[in-house]
């Protein structure tokens, strides 16, 4: 159970000479998937890569200022939380290799992933790169993420209760998070730049009911103004060219997520979306990958449910090596 570059075994063909590694497993990502996938494979002692971009573990939670919702942490910080996972992992003796993935091979018995500096070979892959929240690209939205700037209403909304706040979008998101939002809220503005939503009918009915909730319509958000939090969303509308300012708490950004999956393209099936299609046992398309978090087709996108994610693909990656050992002693007797 490894996580360095390479070390040389002896060719299974029998022939002798040298080769590289063929491990196990390769885990690609080191948000809550991914780390939870490392801590299931090193428990289940199979011989593992695990490779992260990224100089910092835990995907998105990092840029999350509290998190109320992951169960025996209440309030902890994001950052903390990325940490502790992390150090979990560690522990059991497995860490990240610092490099970046450029591109996937399926060789059927063995997956090659090819980064900068290295080449790697599996007989598996766990996907699990995760997603991004587009951004708006205003100034002050990165300034004031955290602190009341959010793209999760479901992880955050709990924060401003009896507040007003924004919800910056028009799709099924944006009217899940209104409705939400507006629970618990004293206020919610809705800002869309079109005349009209693109949510799914059912849901314009449930939020056009609330009373707490006001469509700004035809209008897009400028920046967001504030020194130490928000304070309120500069806005303008695009038919007359209008701006003026919306005091509020916080401001919801819901115009979309971009999953991480274009390394993927051509090796496992995506669906309109891109994302990976894969269910509960994280199996994709294409025998040998698996897909985990927030790459993959799923309804709720949280924390718990992508660390869940990666315990169910180091299941499904055992009985993968079980059923290709088996395979492959019956194809030999």
């Amino acid at each position: 159970m490894i996580s360095g570059r390479k070390k040389m075994r002896k060719d299974e063909s029998g022939k002798g000479g040298t080769m590289a590694e063929i491990y196990d497993l390769a885990i690609l990502g080191a948000g809550p998937a991914g780390i939870c996938a490392a801590v299931y494979a090193a428990r289940g002692r199979l011989d593992t890569l695990w490779l992260e971009k990224k100089f910092v573990q835990g995907g998105q939670i990092v840029n999350t200022y509290e998190v109320d919702n992951y169960p025996g942490m209440p309030g902890i910080n994001g950052m903390e939380l990325g940490e502790a996972m992390a150090a979990h992992a560690e522990k059991l003796g497995l860490a990240p290799v610092r490099e970046t993935v450029v591109s996937l091979r399926d060789e059927g018995k063995v997956k090659v992933i090819s980064t900068e500096n290295n080449e790697y070979r599996a007989k598996t892959v766990i996907l699990a790169m995760g997603a991004e929240h587009r951004t708006l690209g205003i100034p002050g939205e990165k300034e004031l993420g955290g602190m009341g700037v959010s793209y999760c209403a479901t992880c955050d909304g709990a924060f401003f209760q009896d507040c007003t706040v924004a919800v910056v979008g028009g799709g099924n998101v944006a009217a899940e998070d209104a409705i939400l939002l507006a629970r618990s809220c004293k206020k919610v503005y809705v800002i869309h730049r079109r005349d009209q939503l693109r949510a799914e009918k059912i849901l314009q009915e449930r939020l056009f009911a609330c009373e707490n909730v006001e469509i700004i319509w035809d209008t897009v958000p400028v920046s967001v103004e504030g020194k130490d939090q928000v304070e309120s969303l500069r806005i303008r509308q695009v038919k007359t060219g209008e701006e003026r300012s919306l005091p509020l708490d916080g401001v919801f950004i819901a115009v979309g997520i971009t999953p991480n999956s274009e390394l993927v393209r051509g090796v496992t099936e995506l669906d309109e979306g891109g994302y990976i299609k894969a269910g509960e046992d994280g199996d994709t398309s294409t025998p040998g990958f698996f897909a985990a978090g927030d790459i993959r087709t799923k309804k709720l996108r949280q924390i718990v449910t992508a660390v869940s994610d990666g315990a169910n693909a180091v299941a499904s990656v055992q009985r993968y090596l079980m059923e290709t050992e088996a395979q492959n002693s019956s194809g030999q007797s």
